[in-house]
Parts: structure tokens; sequence; C-alpha cells
């Protein structure tokens, strides 16, 4: 074996095992022993044919691998041209790749040889200028003492110009409030922060020069603070006003906080809170900013109290009674309201049936916030069925009867719906599906002649008059009246004539009683009506009556301290409050 040879040992342990495919073969068969190559093989780990079948659907570990293995191949070749470098043979290849590569790895010792060539001959002009110096100072018979001196010096006054400067300590009422570069920023300083505090209080204000002192000297450079900071500490120490972020909605301060970023966040919470996932949008009706500026220390709040604020109504409710002789549309209209947004503002009231003493929402508590969303829902909405009609002359007019009832049939609705703090103000149906069609109705209605005196459903006043005493309990007028009033009293002149509140049937006309001269008419719907305290009678019992004609005279009879109308409505028996019927 030659020398060159032992030098260069196969180092078998380091060699990696190359299981390749079959249309690796030609690089296998790259002139090594058979028996090393028959090792390698019996080392390959082997494939089952569950891998074998699975390996082509796999297109992308396939592709990885092959990545590995030239990888592997590329480091088995660097790693031969660096044992053939260190055994000083010049490696070859057929490779451009490999080519380029070695005549850079190369040309390596040239450009080392050229960069210190160059690194030591600035090095050589600086010795020499550095000579020429020491000889110069030789000459001229300086100690090296006094130039070592006077370096030293000049290093101390680096040092000290670098560490410590001029400033000046601001102190307000004996406090330390903070240091600034000059006596002239610290007075810029309490002269702004005097603007600041005048046009925040809406009032003049000066700082006492006797509250305020500037102390010059030599600071240390770390001790300087920043203008803005020394005019916050300061604002601090007086306490009138505080540099806060402000919450204005319509350019209303609602509120103030020192801590940054709060205010996003508080308001993100409120929008999250009324949205879900079904939600398109969600907005704020009025315009709402967060400006950073000085406000009265009053106005900087917990964020805890400020979102009670916004939660809570600006204005408190407006109200009004009703009183005799008013109406509906008379009320909305001297208060700049619609009939509707009235109607909105009072819900479940009937307008044709307003009480003497009610009382009326004229304009609703609102938040300080006005939240618009926009949903989008999903929902099975009922088909509203069609009625026909069919005459029939046993029947009076207006009375009708159902022969087949209908039912309503389904769609499957999607829509958009705008709400507006909660309330539902608009629907935008984009589609619709009938699921199931609807049933028509039949019903007969009549085309005989209403006699007069049938009953309308509808009640009018029986006379026109004061009213002295109102439905429920009250104190015995005189000791002589009832505590538990079942209707109302209507105080009119003796012979005023008393009218029918209804058409119907008389069922009883004379004396009873505490009712003194009373007449009861029965409106043959459940509901029967009382007349008392009357001075002469004109109906009988049995007579029909119309709706407005007259049935009696005012007077004082039984339990009576003056004339008036006693008027009562039951239904099925129970006495009601007329005042919700008429």
């Amino acid at each position: 074996m030659s020398q060159g040879q032992k030098q260069r040992p196969r180092d078998r342990s380091s060699r990696r095992l190359d299981v390749r495919p079959a249309e690796d073969r030609k690089t296998r068969a790259s002139g090594r022993p058979a028996a090393e190559q028959r090792e390698e093989t019996k080392q390959a780990p082997r494939r089952t044919a569950a891998e074998s079948r699975t390996e082509p659907t796999n297109a992308l570990s396939g592709f990885a691998r092959q990545a590995v293995r030239k990888l592997q191949r590329v480091k088995r070749r660097l790693h031969t041209i660096v044992r053939e470098q260190r055994a000083r043979n010049f490696p070859e290849s057929d490779r451009m790749p490999i080519q380029l590569l070695l005549l850079f790895w190369n040309m390596i010792p040239m450009w080392a040889g050229l960069f210190w060539e160059k690194t030591w001959g600035r090095r050589k002009q600086l010795l020499r200028r550095g000579a020429a110096v020491w000889s110069r100072m030789e000459q001229r018979n300086v100690h090296p003492l006094a130039f070592l001196g006077g370096a030293c010096m000049l290093a101390v006054l680096i040092l000290l110009g670098s560490t410590y400067t001029r400033g000046t300590t601001v102190t307000y009422n004996g406090e330390v409030v903070g240091v600034v570069d000059s006596k002239a920023t610290a007075q810029s300083i309490v002269s702004e922060l005097e603007t600041v505090t005048a046009k925040t209080l809406g009032r003049s204000f000066t700082i006492s020069d006797e509250l305020v002192q500037y102390s010059t000297g030599w600071l240390k450079r770390q001790e300087v603070e920043d203008q803005g900071e020394v005019e916050e500490d300061l604002s601090d120490e007086i306490g009138l006003v505080t540099p806060a972020y402000c919450l204005y909605v319509d350019g209303e301060l609602i509120g103030a906080t020192p801590y940054e970023g709060a205010l996003e966040e508080l308001l993100e919470q409120l929008q999250e809170a009324a949205t879900t996932e079904e939600t398109i949008s969600c907005s704020f009706k009025e315009k709402v900013e967060i400006r950073q500026e000085y406000v009265p220390t009053e106005k900087v709040m917990n964020l805890g109290y400020l979102a009670e604020t916004l939660y809570s109504t600006k204005t408190a409710e407006v109200t009004y009674e009703v009183k005799k002789g008013d109406t509906w549309s008379e009320i909305a209209e001297d208060h700049g309201l619609s009939s509707k947004e009235l109607l909105a503002l009072n819900p479940g009231y009937d307008i044709n049936k307003l009480q003497i003493g009610e009382v009326l929402t004229l304009s609703a508590s609102v938040p300080y916030l006005t939240m618009t969303v926009v949903q989008q829902e999903r929902y099975v909405e009922d088909v509203m069925y069609d009625i026909e009609y069919t005459d029939s002359d046993s029947m009076y007019k207006g009375d009708y009867k159902v022969t087949s009832k209908g039912q309503f049939g389904a769609a499957d609705v999607v829509a958009n719906v705008t709400y507006v703090n909660g309330e539902e103000i608009e629907r935008d149906v984009l589609s619709s599906v009938t699921l199931r069609d609807p049933v028509t109705e039949q019903r007969l209605q009549g085309t005989k002649e209403r006699p007069t005196w049938l009953p309308t459903g509808t009640f009018r006043w029986p006379v026109s008059g004061r009213i002295t005493s109102y439905f429920g309990g009250r104190r015995s007028p005189g000791g002589i009246g009832s505590t538990n009033h079942k209707g109302i009293d209507i105080a009119a002149p003796r012979g005023t004539a008393v009218c029918a509140s209804d058409g119907g049937t008389v069922t009883y006309a004379g004396w009873m009683g505490g009712y003194g001269y009373l007449v009861r008419i029965n409106h043959g719907n459940g509901y029967e009506t009382y007349y008392g305290h009357n001075s002469s009678l004109t109906v009988s019992v049995g007579q029909k009556v119309y709706k407005g004609q007259q049935i009696a005279r005012v007077g004082s009879t039984g339990n009576s301290t003056g004339n008036h109308c006693h008027f009562e409505v039951r239904y099925n028996g129970v006495s009601k409050n007329p005042l919700n019927y008429l």
C-alpha cells in the first residue's frame, strides 16, 4: 500500500447508506467493491408491500425524498472535495457548479493577501505620522508628562460634558415638580399652563409667583425631563385641570379618562354587546369623537361610571294631563308631534277613548348614544288568507258570520332588520319562499236594514256637564252616598234631557232605592247601562230605544245631594269605569 493511500484511509463508519430505486442503478455502479454494495444492500431497510402501494399515491412525499437524496449527494461530494484539498490533491469535476466553486475556493488565498497588504499599508502610514508628531514634540522640548496630563484633562472635560449640564429645577408650593433645560423653558411652561387652565375653566387664571420657584445649576443630564411631562406634573400639583382622553358625543363632553386607548375599547365593548353572528353592521347615529386635551379635573371619571352615563338618558320625560275637550290629534299638534309619533311614545292607548286626567308622555328619555344595528334574520312568517263575502238577507247590515274558517299560509323569509336602541324601525325583505298556501275564509254579510234600536257597540255621553264624582272609591257625599262609586256623576240643570248611550231594550224604568228614578237598558251584547236620580222618566219597560233617544230628565231623587245624572256601564253584571267607553 502506498504512502498516499495510508494518509487517506477509507472511513466506512461515516458513510451514509444510499437506498435508491432501480432507476439509480447507474449511480450504484461506481466501481466500489461488490461486497461493500452487498453489505449496504443488507443494511438497507426493506419496504413493505403496503408502503410500495402507497408511495406512488403520495407525490409530495416522493418529491421530498428526492430532494433529500440530492442534498445527500451534494454533501458527499463536498466531503470528497475537502478530503482531496487536505491531501494536496487538486480535485476535479465535469460539472459547471462544482468547477465554479473550486475556482472561488482557490482564489480565497489571493484575496486574503491583497486585503492584508492594504490594511498593513495603512497601519504603516499611521505609524509614520505618529512618529513625526512625537519627533516634533521632542524638538519643542514638550515633556511627555505634560502631554499625558493635557490628554487626561481633555478626557475629563469630555466626560463631565457628557454627564452634566445646566438645568432649572421647578418647584410648586415647596414640592419639586421637574427639571428642564433652562429657566426660560420653565417660565414658558407656566405661561402655557395658565393659558390652558383659563381656557378650560372659562375664566381668568394666574399661578402665583410665591408658589412657583426656579433653581438653576449643574445637573445630571438624565435628570432633565421633557417639557410636556413637566407641564403635566405641574398641572397635577395645581389640581384644577388634567390632561386626559375625552369622549365627545355630537360635540358634548361626556367624560374623560387618563388612560390611552381605554375609550376606544369601551366603545368597542358597547358595540360587541349589541351584535351577534347575524349582525351586518353596528354603528352610532351620533358623531363620536375622542380628543386628547385638558379638562376640568372633575370630568375625569371611572370607566364603569362613564359606561353607565352612556346608557343613561339625556332628558327627563315631559308629560301632559288630558283635559276636557282634548283630542289625540290636537294634543300631538300642540306639542309638535304627529299622531303616530305620540302613539309611539304611548303604546297601547286607544286614540278614540281618551280619559280626562290621563297622563301622556310627550318626549321620551333617550340615551347619549343611539346604536343602529342591522341584522340579517331568517324566519317562517304567516301568510294572511283572503276573505270572500256572500250576501244574506236574513242578517242585518254590518253583521257577519263565518261559514268556513280561513287558514294562514307559511313562507320562509330572509330579511335585513334595522334596530335602533333595540327597537325595530325597518324590515327589508330580501326573499320569501312559500312553504304552505293560505286557505280562503268564507263569510256571510247581512243586507237587511238595521233597526235604529240595535246597539252600535260604542257609547255616547248621556248628558253634557261636569263630572262631580268619578268611578271607584270616594268619600260619601253628605254622608248619604256610597263610598264605592260604581259609575260617574255628571252635573246638569234639573230637567235636562237624559239620552240612551247606545241602542237597546229598556229592562227597568221606575223607582229603585238610592238610585231614585232609574232607567236600565240592555244592549244585547253583554253590556247594560244605568241612568239614576232622574226627576222623571220618558220610557217604559220593554221599549226599544235607539242611540241618543231621550229616556229621562235630570233630577236629584234617591240618595243625591244635587241635580245630576248617575251613569253606569256594566259588562256581564260587572261594573266598569264609564270613562273607558265614552
